[in-house]
């Protein structure tokens, strides 16, 4: 049984910083890209990040420099570290893997998906 569990959202300050992770059970994780996706209320889940079993990675724009995605393989977990968050990036994160690395990124076509993290920005 494949599960992803989301971690490490929360309250923060606009300027402020947070690292989600994703820790991936029951997949061969090493082999599986995986993505950052998130939604806001009255909005679609967008992609904000993605990465590829060989660490090739693809940001959404509005991203501009401010996350980082990463995946440490020994331990199963992918990591999006965020900074300079403003209100706009409120919303539920959620991790998504088992798919290619283009169908993570253009299509949101994950196979399995987190339960999501909330995450909020006040101003």
């Amino acid at each position: 049984q494949v599960q992803l569990v989301e971690s490490g959202g929360g309250l923060v300050q606009a300027g402020g910083s947070l690292r989600l992770s994703c820790a991936a059970s029951g997949i061969a994780f090493r082999f599986n890209a995986f993505g950052w996706y998130r939604q806001a209320p009255g909005k679609q889940r967008e992609l904000v990040a993605g990465i590829s079993a060989g660490d090739t990675i693809k940001y959404a724009d509005f991203v501009k420099g401010r996350f980082t995605i990463s995946r440490d393989n020994a331990k199963n977990t992918v990591y999006l570290q965020m900074s300079n968050l403003n209100p706009e990036d409120t919303a539920v994160y959620y991790c998504g893997g088992g798919a290619t690395f283009l169908q993570i990124v253009t299509m949101g076509a994950a196979r399995y998906w987190g339960q999501g993290t909330q995450v909020t920005v006040s101003s």
